[in-house]
């Protein structure tokens, strides 16, 4: 039976959940991770989109991407084969590195885009890899709480825009409320 088609529209936005198959790391080293920004990084000017935020755990990656005029599916395709390409040439790795398609939920109101954008963000902290989101590397979290990071990888003006200034700051708050420190 053919998979049903996912409906695209120019400008909506998603949150993206791609999963190493079996749960497996898809990520072994800093190497892997800075090769996937790359990888992000080039498809931003060949198929433009905007990453509003984005987190590399060992086993998952989460986007939050807002479309232009390229479909998510052909974002994601060449995203995820770039990606599988190098490692599978990398490890010598034979087979699926992802578990099937991307997850993918569309972002339609404000009061959600805001919350998928703390979930992406505390996303270390839930699996106690860190303690406060700014200490995780691989994230888009310090683009939003640092001042202007150059060529930062994240388009963080829309969500930034949500908050009266000083709007770095209000939104780390935003986005720390959403967990209990120890």
């Amino acid at each position: 039976m053919p998979r049903k088609r996912r409906v695209w529209v120019p400008g909506d936005t998603y949150h993206i959940m791609c999963r190493g198959n079996h749960q497996q790391n898809i990520f072994r080293d800093d190497e892997d991770r800075e090769f996937y920004l790359i990888v992000l990084k080039r498809l931003k000017v060949i198929c433009p989109f905007l990453l509003h935020a984005y987190c590399l755990m060992d086993n998952h990656v989460h986007l939050l991407i807002e479309t232009t005029t390229v479909d998510i599916t052909k974002i994601m395709y060449h995203i995820n084969k770039d990606y599988a390409v190098y490692f599978n040439q990398k490890y010598s790795f034979v087979g699926h590195l992802f578990q099937g398609r991307f997850r993918w939920e569309l972002v339609d109101n404000n009061p959600y885009y805001l919350e998928v954008s703390r979930y992406i963000h505390l996303n270390p902290v839930k699996a106690e890899m860190v303690e406060r989101p700014q200490e995780y590397n691989w994230s888009s979290y310090q683009s939003y709480v640092q001042e202007e990071i150059e060529n930062s990888l994240a388009d963080t003006y829309k969500i930034l825009g949500y908050f009266k200034d000083p709007k770095r700051l209000k939104y780390q708050r935003f986005v720390e409320d959403g967990v209990i420190f120890n």
